[in-house]
């Protein structure tokens, strides 16, 4: 086939997207007892069009997922959409289009605009979590986890988004606003279903020392947010009341130097200790806290607020009274609500105590012996382990020691204990907004008057999403929406068979995004959430591919769901993923991250359109590592592009090769074509291994130079080596460019696509040079550089070096005391 002599990529790229898809190119399953390599992109919500950071997500899964099949795997690489949740439903209220008009529209867009781009999908395992046919699985969890107790109802303090109009997890709240809308968000007490996370605290910490291959940040966040803690709970009496004061502390063994303790000002114990002179200044300060998010008042730098009770605690190790504060920086909701405040040796309540002028005792020393100045002109807590003092019968012990038996004696006499606590809170994920899960639960007065909630019957899943009038329902204010549905939520008791109704809640979109990678396994499958055999094939996930941002929000909730799948007996694995890639963000041409709210984002349609697929895949691949961020280029666009067509002319300029064989031994030119045929076949093979695209492309583009450099190919050998050179290049371009690597196979006569071919494996003496440089320094400095045989010995090498004439005279007269040799890279003379 003749090429075109110019490349016109728009003519090229949807004849070869057609010819994939059609042959069904990118299925999974279709190489029976091949090894399996499962790679995805977290899903995503198509909530508009796409933009160069997304392109960048499913770029790197995609090079993966064609790399692997090249090599031979039966490689699993699927797409589908996060399709409910809040965006999506604040649209609708916006511009008057039911949700799931709008889902839609935006999936087919963003669909189009993937397909554009050459992505390698497996489209028969499509998912949309707003379907039906997914959801109903996410009621089925919750059911199956409500039975084991991993699900319940409860009356909690919630994070209430005054934008949204509804309950947002921890993780989803920036500095005091809500990350989806920026709104402010408050401290609100409503009931709540919630999952019991917390169960799996510990299991899901021990399971992070497993993930070798997860980036450090990644597993640091999460260790950091599931917080275990070790230490002591230690009860305080209160003084002139039968009341106990239960603290945690991870430092026990400073309970000497406690100069006061302090409440969260929402715990159950403040009106009742509080005197009576000081009640109003109390209840003052409390309403004030309550106004203020607990993110607000416990972010860094945040200033350290209190108010005195007026009562007393009693220490339990020295019997003396200490008075008790309320302080904005404790919470409720962490530990037992209440610490006891040792200044001389934390840094919070070494400023607190400062701020209000509380006593500040000492009662650890340094371990090396220096003594630490009195509690009053200490000028900074000191936080390190050392020895007791001042501390009755543990004066002189360590304090590791010393915590063991304080916390013994706390238990031998029954206040206290040693205990662990952990920062995570169990994921409450119900929420007052329409487009979601319907929770799968209805109350009965008659069978159900303590409002606990009866599932539904698993026969009668999915409860279904009611079709509702879009203005007239999604107001987002009130009640949720779903109550407002009378010929919906007024149902019948699956009990009783009396009048019920349902719950109007619905779940959190990360519910829908906990377990999607399994259904992939068997999307119409009907017996349960997925095939099970499927599960003990494909997983985990060899290499998942995403944002960091979700460290502790979906990549920590779906650790956790794979647990409970494990436990459901669907699953064999306890880890989701093997190995996670988190992708850096893309920069708009005005240096701010590329994102709608800036108005700075380029889209693909329109680098396509000018340029083509391929050379925004070689643009966004080449611009840096995967894991680093980079500043969009219009230039370095352009030159992706160039590079492209210069591709296209080497191949043009060597159409006449094709077909060229050769038998005899290859010298000269035709020596020198194999070499950097098989060097950049091995240099690209390695880069993609350690994940590094960019230094692929870039061995890449040498080739290309050295064919350019190489000139006509004349001799039978010469031609045949160019003819196996330009095959190469169509190879190691396929994971890259596809469009163009299938386009120049097909010219040289090629009937297999690139894709469907194995990666070659390069010849390890074409790979060797002949010869190699060595650096040759006098005295640590540089004084020439020679070649040498590649394998040269040290003598050998040495010799060569002596011979050099600027190196003789750098050693004119002087003595060669040392001979430094560093194996093909450089030699140093140490003369004097």
């Amino acid at each position: 086939m003749a090429m075109n002599e110019r490349y016109e990529p728009q003519t090229i790229e949807g004849k070869w997207q057609t010819r994939w898809e059609q042959e069904g190119v990118f299925r999974a399953g279709t190489r029976p007892g091949a090894p399996e390599k499962y790679i995805l992109e977290m899903l995503p919500y198509p909530s508009g069009k796409m933009h160069m950071g997304h392109v960048r997500n499913y770029l790197i899964g995609d090079v993966y997922a064609r790399y692997f099949k090249m090599r031979g795997y039966d490689v699993l690489h699927p797409m589908g959409w996060d399709a409910f949740g809040l965006p999506a439903e604040n649209a609708a209220i916006k511009d008057g289009v039911h949700p799931a008009v709008r889902t839609q529209e935006n999936i087919d867009s963003f669909k189009a605009e993937i397909r554009s781009l050459g992505y390698s999908y497996d489209w028969t395992r499509e998912v949309n979590t707003s379907q039906p046919e997914y959801y109903r699985w996410n009621q089925w969890f919750f059911i199956q986890m409500l039975e084991r107790g991993l699900v319940y109802r409860r009356f909690s303090k919630v994070n209430w988004c005054t934008g949204c109009l509804t309950v947002i997890a921890n993780e989803q709240v920036k500095e005091g606003t809500c990350e989806r809308c920026d709104s402010p968000v408050v401290d609100k007490e409503m009931p709540e279903w919630a999952f019991r996370i917390t169960k799996y605290s510990q299991a899901l910490l021990d399971g992070l020392d497993e993930l070798k291959e997860w980036p450090e940040r990644i597993t640091s966040m999460q260790r950091n947010w599931i917080g275990r803690s070790e230490g002591a709970e230690a009860d305080f009496g209160v003084k002139g009341s039968d009341e106990k004061i239960r603290v945690f502390t991870t430092r026990i063994d400073t309970i000497y130097g406690c100069t006061y303790v302090v409440l969260a000002p929402d715990h159950k114990l403040v009106a009742k200790v509080t005197t009576p002179e000081r009640r109003a200044e109390v209840e003052a300060f409390v309403a004030k806290m309550a106004a203020i998010s607990k993110t607000d008042r416990t972010a860094e730098g945040a200033t350290k607020e209190g108010v005195f009770t007026g009562a007393h605690a009693i220490n339990p190790f020295t019997g003396q009274p200490v008075p008790i504060w309320i302080a904005n920086f404790v919470l409720s909701d962490y530990g037992t609500g209440a610490v006891m405040s040792v200044p001389a040796h934390d840094a919070r309540d070494f400023e607190f105590a400062r701020k209000y002028s509380l006593p500040i005792q000492v009662v650890i020393q340094p371990a090396t012996g220096d003594k630490l100045p009195s509690g009053d002109q200490l000028e900074a807590a000191y936080t390190e382990y050392g020895v007791l003092a001042d501390s009755g019968e543990y004066s002189g012990l360590k304090s590791e020691d010393a915590r063991r038996k304080m916390a013994a004696k706390l238990e031998s006499e029954g206040r206290g204990k040693a205990t662990v606590t952990y920062r995570q809170k169990d994921w409450g994920f119900s929420r007052q907004r329409y487009w979601g899960t319907p929770i799968p639960i209805v109350y009965c007065e008659k069978c159900d008057p303590e409002r606990k909630g009866i599932p539904v019957p698993l026969d009668q899943l999915p409860v279904r999403l009611p079709e509702i009038d879009t203005q007239a329902v999604l107001t987002g204010k009130g009640e949720p929406p779903l109550a407002k549905v009378a010929t919906w939520v007024n149902t019948t008791c699956p009990k009783c068979g009396g009048p019920a109704r349902r719950e109007a809640e619905t779940m959190d979109t990360f519910v829908d995004s906990c377990w999607y990678f399994a259904r992939y396994l068997s999307p119409k499958y009907d017996a349960a959430p997925f095939d099970p055999k499927e599960a003990k094939r494909w997983l985990p996930v060899d290499v998942y591919v995403g944002g960091p941002e979700h460290a502790v929000m979906h990549l920590l909730y779906f650790r956790f769901w794979t647990r409970i799948m494990k436990e459901l007996g669907l699953s064999p694995v306890d880890e989701p993923v093997t190995r996670l890639v988190t992708q850096g963000i893309v920069n708009g041409p005005d240096g701010r991250k590329m994102s709608k709210r800036w108005g700075n984002v380029v889209q693909p349609a329109s680098i396509v359109k000018k340029y083509g697929a391929d050379t925004a895949r070689t643009y966004v691949l080449f611009a840096g590592p995967p894991e680093r961020d980079f500043d969009w280029s219009d230039a370095q666009v352009e030159g992706a592009y160039r590079f492209l067509k210069r591709v296209w002319a080497l191949a043009v300029m060597h159409e006449g090769v094709a077909g060229a064989t050769h038998s005899g031994p290859f010298e000269g030119k035709a020596l020198e074509i194999r070499r950097a045929a098989h060097k950049c076949l091995k240099r690209v093979g390695e880069a993609i291994d350690r994940l590094s695209f960019n230094t692929a492309i870039a061995g890449v583009m040498e080739y290309v130079n050295t064919l350019y450099a190489v000139g006509t190919a004349e001799t039978p050998a010469e031609k045949a080596a160019m003819a196996e050179a330009l095959h190469l290049l169509a190879i190691v371009l396929t994971p890259f460019a596809p469009h163009i690597a299938d386009e120049l196979a097909e010219a040289f006569g090629e009937k297999t696509l690139t894709v469907n071919q194995a990666w070659p494996a390069f010849d390890p003496a074409l790979v060797v040079d002949e010869e190699i440089p060595y650096a040759v320094q006098v005295n640590g400095k540089l004084r020439a550089e020679i070649k040498v045989p590649a394998d040269a010995a040290e003598a050998d090498v040495r010799a060569a070096a002596e011979a050099d004439e600027r190196v003789k005279a750098a050693m004119a007269g002087k003595t060669v005391r040392k001979f430094v040799f560093v194996p093909k890279r450089l030699v140093n003379f140490v003369v004097g």
